[in-house]
Formats: structure tokens, C-alpha cells, sequence
């Protein structure tokens, strides 16, 4: 038997746990394994390291197992619009439907990347992640204030809750993200910060030829190259994001 517990209740229904208590052999499916590792027994459909969650099509198995779930875990905020739209098309009243972007009030679609966001998630789950809110608060009281620089947005929400200083202009972040190209003042200014950082942060899942560049440039100038990926490589969501995280933190030292 799996309980889940709501914590709030968003105005306006925008997200929908559709009554609360226990849900008995309850079948939970995240569109994104971001979230599915994070809740035991959930299965994912975007999963795995290989797979781009920006260039995903969805499957007529993908539908079904959406139909067939009782719980859906999905990001929202743009990021996993075919996951919505396949739910849209299949209702069902008893299915309960979590939108992560209903428990944040950013615009940076990487929500699983903003712990504030990843505790909320867990507590609606009784998932302990005593570890990963344990390793944000000891990095934050030690690393606050360290430049660096990174390839894409999906970087920024940690680094502001780990207190780093996130050089590399927004706008070349969210040009990346969104598959756009950055501008030549943009990429120049982010040549000129490997002089100043401590760490270029690359998320390897999103690689264009001008991040390909400046990762290079980095590596040049001596300045440690960290890899974060924006699905789980193996593991649970703790155990991915502390490897990741110890990673960062060695680097900065």
C-alpha cells in the first residue's frame, strides 16, 4: 500500500491530487525519471542519460501506460507538454495527476534542480532526503560566494541554492536550453569568465558546438569541468544527485 499525502492545495485546481489517503497497488508513473527516482516503485517513460527529454516523442505505449496509472508525476512549465496532452486525452477521475511546476514560482522549466522544489515533491511522497537537503546545507555554508560558470539553465536553480555565483550571462543559458544560438557578446563574455571561475558546470545531455567550445576553452585554462546530466544515469534520486554534488564540491575545493 502507498500513501500519499498532500501537503497544499493549489488555487484554482491547476494541479490535482484528486483526493488524498491510500492508494492500494498504486501504479505511479513520472514522465520524466528526474521525478521517478525520486518516489520508490514509480516507473518512468523519459529515461536514462541517452535520451534528449527536450526531443521526446511520445509512443502509443507511452499513452497507455499514462491511461493506466493512477498517479502521474509530470514536470509542466513547457518541459513535458506531450506527457499533459496525452493525459488531456485519456481522462479519468480517480487518476491523480501531479504538476511539479504548481509547487514552484520560477520560470526555469528544471525544477528537480531547485531542492526547495525537490523537498516539496517528497514530502507529498514520505520520501527521506535527509542526505541531499544534509549535502545542499553543508556546500552552502562552505562553498557561498565561489564564481562559476555553466553550460545551461538547467544549472542555475542549484547554484542559487547552494549560494555559487552563476557568472555565465542568462541569456546564453537560456539559449542553449532552448535550442537557440547565443549571441557573439554572450559567448565572448563567457570565453573572458574561464579566467574568473572556479568550475564550468556542463550538462552533457545538451552538447552544441559552441558549448563544445567553450568546455574546451575551460579545460585550457585549467578550470575543472564538472558533468551534470538532466536524467538519472543510475540510481535513486538522492544517490544521482549526491554523486553530482560531491563532484561539484571536490571541484571547488
Amino acid at each position: 500500500m502507498f500513501t500519499v499525502a498532500v501537503a497544499a492545495t493549489v488555487a484554482g485546481g491547476a494541479w490535482a491530487l484528486a483526493g488524498t489517503g491510500p492508494l492500494p497497488h498504486a501504479r505511479i508513473i513520472a514522465a520524466e525519471s528526474a521525478w521517478g527516482s525520486l518516489v520508490p516503485g514509480a516507473a518512468s517513460i523519459v529515461s536514462g542519460p541517452a535520451v534528449d527529454p527536450h526531443d521526446y516523442e511520445p509512443t502509443a505505449a507511452d499513452a497507455r501506460a499514462l491511461a493506466a496509472a493512477h498517479v502521474v508525476i509530470v514536470n509542466g512549465a513547457g518541459y513535458d507538454s506531450w506527457a499533459s496532452r496525452l493525459l488531456a486525452a485519456q481522462p479519468e477521475s480517480g487518476r491523480r495527476v501531479i504538476d511539479v511546476s504548481k509547487l514552484s514560482t520560477g520560470s526555469n522549466p528544471h525544477l528537480w534542480y531547485a531542492p526547495a522544489v525537490v523537498d516539496r515533491v517528497a514530502r507529498l511522497f514520505s520520501v527521506n532526503v535527509a542526505r541531499y537537503d544534509a549535502a545542499i546545507a553543508r556546500m552552502r555554508s562552505v562553498d557561498a560566494s565561489l564564481p562559476v560558470g555553466a553550460s545551461e539553465s538547467i544549472f542555475a536553480p542549484l547554484a542559487r541554492a547552494l549560494g555559487l555565483r552563476l557568472l555565465t550571462p542568462p541569456s546564453l543559458l537560456n539559449a542553449v536550453s532552448e535550442g537557440s544560438e547565443p549571441t557573439v557578446g554572450d559567448l565572448t563574455t563567457a570565453r573572458r569568465q574561464m579566467r574568473e571561475i572556479r568550475v564550468w558546470v556542463l550538462n552533457t545531455q545538451n552538447v552544441t558546438p559552441e558549448i563544445r567550445r567553450l568546455t574546451a576553452e575551460a579545460r585550457r585554462a585549467g578550470v575543472p569541468v564538472v558533468s551534470i546530466t538532466e536524467t538519472p544515469d543510475r540510481g535513486s534520486f538522492v544517490t544521482w544527485q549526491l554523486r553530482q554534488l560531491n563532484a561539484l564540491e571536490r571541484a571547488l575545493r
